[in-house]
């Protein structure tokens, strides 16, 4: 979808400054919410793409004066509510007025180590051969989806080469409408810089994961 989450390649918003020895969380509340989000995604109440497109779904002022955990949080609320699991007045105050809904999974303490190290693979097998070989020129779609895709907007309708296939992997636009995996090959793209932004640039050139339905000859 177009919206204030896909920030790449727009001007105002600073440089990005790596902290020196950041910490992984800076504050207790963060560590809870990454637990709070591990935990609910662990019931299968929806998968990983919705998760994100929960989160870009935000209210653009909610999600730009949000912290990276505080827009968890939000896209956390938007789904409990959606699948009806807490109402709005539980989330305020903390306090269940109705049973526990049935979940298909819980993820237990002692095994959060284990499905932290295993995390959540997305590499399947291919149905069909790649379309695409290395050094391709292609041109992605230049789309404008109401949900969740991972093409960013910056280099959308734009030419590259094939430097990288990664194989067959879950589709995260189908994924997040709920449409199942619809597993596609996913290759590397290199844009460059100049033909994202035009001369104005001090880059010289910008590498990303493109899925298959992405890219057409060019």
């Amino acid at each position: 979808m177009n919206g204030v989450h896909d920030m790449g390649g727009m001007h105002g918003f600073g440089p990005v400054v790596p902290e020196a020895d950041e910490p992984w969380f800076h504050y207790e509340w963060e560590r809870r919410a990454f637990a709070l989000t591990l935990a609910m995604g662990a019931t299968g109440q929806w998968n990983l793409d919705q998760s994100r497109s929960a989160r870009e779904s935000l209210p653009p002022a909610e999600y730009l004066a949000g912290t990276y955990y505080e827009i968890w949080l939000g896209g956390l609320r938007t789904l409990l509510s959606a699948r009806n699991l807490a109402t709005s007045e539980e989330i305020a105050d903390g306090h269940s007025r109705q049973p526990a809904a049935e979940i298909a999974r819980v993820l237990q303490p002692e095994n959060v180590p284990a499905v932290l190290a295993r995390g959540n693979r997305t590499a399947r097998e291919p149905a069909a051969s790649a379309r695409y070989a290395i050094g391709a020129q292609v041109r992605t779609r230049a789309i404008n989806p109401h949900s969740h895709t991972r093409l960013p907007r910056y280099c959308r309708g734009k030419p590259g080469t094939i430097v990288a296939n990664h194989g067959v992997h879950v589709f995260p636009d189908a994924h997040a409408r709920g449409d199942g995996e619809e597993p596609q090959w996913l290759y590397t793209v290199r844009f460059e810089a100049h033909e994202l932004w035009g001369t104005d640039t001090t880059a010289a050139a910008v590498h990303v994961d493109c899925w298959e339905p992405y890219l057409q000859p060019h």
